[in-house]
């Protein structure tokens, strides 16, 4: 039988979340002040929560969302985080959206607040802002950051 993996401190991933506001959009980067997408954003926070990350991320498109019915970033989360049911997501969770319907979800936050998320955007770089109704619908994952990587003995 596995122990289940601890979860990180909601303060403290919202904190290193936070530490990337005003970083710059870059696609498929992720250095905090210099550039990052969302995946990168939730990278660096991974980083600096759970500690190196356990695989590469390989190249990808910037239309990779549209092609193929995988859900690519619900699975890599699942395989690394703690899953929770939608509405169970609070601070410091990171959220999948689907921007479009029936689409596979394709961008990433991380709730700072019952109605706050921060993400990056393509034009704005890593910003917090309001999650309005039309954000709430699109969120299809929830997960948690675990406190230490679950591939660590």
């Amino acid at each position: 039988m596995t122990t289940p993996v601890p979860t990180a401190d909601p303060a403290r991933v919202i904190t290193a979340a936070r530490s990337w506001v005003g970083t710059p959009y870059h696609d498929q980067a992720s250095l905090k002040g210099v550039g990052c997408d969302c995946l990168g954003l939730a990278r660096g926070v991974w980083r600096e929560i759970v500690g190196p990350e356990p695989f590469p991320i390989p190249p990808y498109s910037r239309d990779w969302g549209e092609t193929g019915p995988r859900e690519v970033l619900a699975e890599g989360a699942r395989a690394m985080m703690i899953e929770v049911p939608v509405q169970l997501a609070g601070p410091g969770t990171l959220i999948l959206f689907r921007m479009l319907p029936r689409a596979i979800a394709k961008h990433v936050g991380i709730l700072t607040g019952p109605e706050t998320f921060l993400h990056a955007d393509e034009r704005l770089g890593v910003i917090e802002e309001p999650l309005t109704l039309p954000w709430q619908r699109r969120i299809a994952f929830a997960f948690l950051f675990p406190a230490r990587c679950p591939l660590e003995p």
